[in-house]
Order: C-alpha cells, then sequence, then structure tokens
C-alpha cells in the first residue's frame, strides 16, 4: 500500500512540473510576448517573465539580480507592414516577406502612407553581369527578380547582385521556397521584400502598393537572465555546470503578423525550467549550476559573445556547459554538436542513453557557430549543443506554434540530460 502511495504521489509529482513547465512554454510564445523580439518590447517581456520563473521555483540571482545587459543595434518593423498587387492586400509572412534590413516605403516624415511602384522583372543573365544597367533606377519602380530554376552557384552570384540593387532600388525577390524570416542589425535605405511566386503570377495590372514603416533601434538594451544553484556545500570553492538556451525570437513584421518561436526556442528555455525544478529537489555535492536564458541569439549570438566577454563567473571554473534549441520535437533522436571535440563526454552520453534506451539516435557533429555553445568553446569552455530532429520542421516562420509542438521526447531528454549532469 506504501508503494502505491508513493507511485502515486511521484506520478502526481511529475504531472504537475509536465504542466508547469507546458504552461511556461506555451506563454513565452503567445501573443502578448510578440515573439520575444524587438517590436512592443517582446523580449523585454519574455526577460522578466523568465526572471520572475527563476525566483519562484527557487533559484537565486548569480549577483545582485537576475539580469545581465547589453546593447546592439536592430532594425524593426512596428507599424504599417502592408503589400498590396492589384488592389488586393496579401497575407504577411504567407504571401510575402518584408526583409529583416529592409527600408521603409517612404520617407520617415511622411511614412503614414503607402507608396505605388511599377514593377519591372529584370533578367537574370543581365543581373548576373552587373547592376549598371538597372542605374539609376526610377523612383516609382521595384526591381523584381525571379529567384528559382537558376544553378546554386550562379545563385549565390545573384544574391549579391540583389543587396548590390537595394543599395540604390527597391527590390522585389520572386520565390518558390519555404519563408524564413530572420533579424538584421543593420538597415537599407529601400524596401526589400520577398514574395511566393504562385502570388506573383497572378499579377495583372503590373504595379503593387507598398507600405513599410521601419524603426532603426541604434541602441537596443537586451538582457541575459541568469539562475543560480549553489552545490549543496562549500559553493564558493566549487566548479560550475551551465544549462543554458536563447529566448529571443524573430518578434513581429508589423502588427499584424508575428513569429511565435514555439519549438526556436521556448522550447529549450522550458527543457532549461525543468531540468532546474528537477535539480532543486536534490542539489549537486560538487558543482554549482547556472542556467542561463541568453539574449540577441538570433541576430548573432550576441547575448553569449556578451557573457564570455563579460563573465560573472571565471570561465576557467565551468567544467561543462549543455546548451539547447529546438526541444519540442525528437521522433528521430538528437543531435549533439561538439561531439567530436568532447569524446569522452559523448561516449558517456551514448552509453547513458544505452541504459535507458530514451532515444532512438544521437546523432554525432563536429563543431558549428550555430547556437550560444559557440563563444564559450572558442574560449575554452568545454560544451555540447543539442537538438531535436523529427517532423516538425516549422522554423523561423509563423507556423512555430505551441500547438505545433509533438513533446515526443521531451521527458526522456530531460532525464537523459539529468543522468548526464548528475554524472559529473
Amino acid at each position: 500500500m506504501r508503494l502505491l502511495l508513493l507511485s502515486c504521489l511521484l506520478t502526481f509529482s511529475v504531472f504537475g512540473q509536465n504542466q508547469l513547465t507546458k504552461t511556461y512554454i506555451e506563454t513565452l510564445c503567445s501573443p502578448s510576448f510578440h515573439g520575444r523580439g524587438y517590436v512592443n518590447g517582446g523580449d523585454s517581456i519574455a526577460a522578466d517573465f523568465i526572471a520572475k520563473s527563476f525566483k519562484e521555483i527557487g533559484l537565486k540571482p548569480l549577483g545582485e539580480t537576475y539580469f545581465q545587459e547589453f546593447h546592439f543595434p536592430v532594425q524593426t518593423f512596428p507599424g504599417a507592414c502592408e503589400l498590396k498587387m492589384d488592389g488586393e492586400a496579401l497575407i504577411p509572412a504567407v504571401h510575402y516577406l518584408v526583409a529583416p534590413n529592409s527600408g521603409p516605403s517612404c520617407a520617415e516624415f511622411d511614412c503614414k502612407k503607402g507608396k505605388t511602384y511599377r514593377v519591372v522583372t529584370c533578367n537574370p543573365e543581365t543581373l548576373y553581369k552587373s547592376t549598371s544597367s538597372f542605374y539609376p533606377c526610377p523612383k516609382n519602380v521595384i526591381l523584381a527578380v525571379r529567384l528559382f530554376g537558376i544553378s546554386s552557384d550562379s545563385l549565390k552570384v545573384i544574391k549579391t547582385r540583389l543587396r548590390e540593387l537595394s543599395a540604390f532600388a527597391p527590390v522585389m525577390e520572386i520565390t518558390r521556397d519555404k519563408f524564413t524570416w530572420s533579424v538584421s542589425q543593420t538597415a537599407n535605405a529601400y524596401p526589400f521584400v520577398q514574395v511566393q511566386d504562385s502570388v506573383f503570377e497572378r499579377m495583372n495590372e503590373g504595379s503593387i502598393d507598398l507600405h513599410i514603416e521601419t524603426r532603426l533601434l541604434k541602441d537596443h538594451t537586451a538582457k541575459n537572465v541568469i539562475g543560480y544553484l549553489p552545490a549543496r556545500k562549500h559553493a564558493k570553492k566549487k566548479p560550475f555546470l551551465f544549462i543554458t538556451a536563447h529566448y529571443d525570437h524573430l518578434g513581429r513584421m508589423g502588427q499584424a503578423s508575428y513569429f511565435p518561436g514555439a519549438n526556436d526556442n521556448a522550447s529549450g528555455n522550458g527543457m532549461i525550467f525543468s531540468i532546474a525544478q528537477e535539480l532543486l529537489k536534490n542539489p549537486l555535492d560538487n558543482y554549482n549550476v547556472v542556467f542561463i536564458a541568453f539574449a540577441g541569439e538570433e541576430i548573432g549570438l550576441l547575448g553569449s559573445k556578451y557573457f564570455v566577454e563579460h563573465p560573472l563567473v571565471p570561465l576557467k571554473k565551468i567544467r561543462f556547459m549543455l546548451n539547447m534549441d529546438i526541444m519540442g520535437s525528437g521522433e528521430d533522436g538528437i543531435t549533439c554538436v561538439n561531439s567530436t571535440l568532447f569524446k569522452n563526454e559523448f561516449d558517456r552520453l551514448l552509453q547513458l542513453n544505452g541504459y535507458g534506451k530514451w532515444l532512438s539516435l544521437i546523432k554525432p557533429r563536429g563543431p558549428a557557430a550555430n547556437s550560444d555553445h559557440h563563444f564559450f568553446t572558442e574560449a575554452g569552455v568545454p560544451a555540447f549543443f543539442i537538438y531535436t530532429m523529427g517532423p516538425n520542421k516549422n522554423y523561423h516562420d509563423i507556423y512555430d506554434t505551441y500547438q505545433a509542438l509533438s513533446f515526443a521526447k521531451f521527458n526522456e531528454i530531460q532525464q537523459l540530460m539529468l543522468e548526464f549532469i548528475r554524472g559529473f
């Protein structure tokens, strides 16, 4: 009877923690967080929420506060972001994207109205040779280029030419590829839009109405959020383990559309939040544990770079770093970046998975500058970057929603990571 009661209590505890973690993830990618970007203060709203959550579960600040502030420029789209073709309003992020470094469709002093552009389709062969034949471009013209049916080598050149075009003319890129958005620290003088070919080929009149309002934040303040779990005894003398994930995402492209960033990377934040809850129940004897939700990852790993350049603990005291992203899938296993650099740790990870049978595959991958582990590794800190593999391909688009997360292997990954952490 006692064993049955204990089992029921444990099941209830795990269920309660799972629900708390899922609610945490769902909140991070909700509309009120504005895609955790730079319109409507989305990243600051997220940072405050994460810090509050860290405090509520019992993590301490590493310094005087849970925050580490830093600054950078970022281009934003806080107002109108509209494109009409033959009078029909296209759907943002479905039919068209505004490039992350796009300029406005109007002068800053008169941006309350849209502008009509005559569409001139550029010959890719002519563009491949030079942009000179398109200069100067009449003020009421937007230059359209089809980016399909071109060899990969030629495509690289064409994309370089598009960047050159955008220095003196509005540009429209016609594509058949899946839309993938990003963030930029710089701003063009002219508008730059991507349009799906399926929409563009319906155009009859040869003109579009474009209304894009932009604002370059020249000195935006972002915040890494840091929680601390001291070792059980003599914490000041003990080394550190770092458990990290970036919380920033792409934000809003105008007020009508936002990028939820559920898998990338509300899910990773949920994983470190869930691991923290478990470790708080039974802190490590020989290691302090630091949990960091990094800002500025999507714009160039800026939060982790800042931490490495301004460490709050000596980098040589960090025994290992686990950085996690895209934790909402896992049907096909996980990939482990840096596995070739830290073979002993990778072998131990494989061995643990062999015992626990948690994941179908742990795929090795060499060093890559593709997330916040990178600058730590460059500074001599051993680190893994772990992300899941599975059918969810919603990446940097508006379909990366909480509802699209399967959580197929979330609990299994958590258990594997806990075993790995406790093995140091």
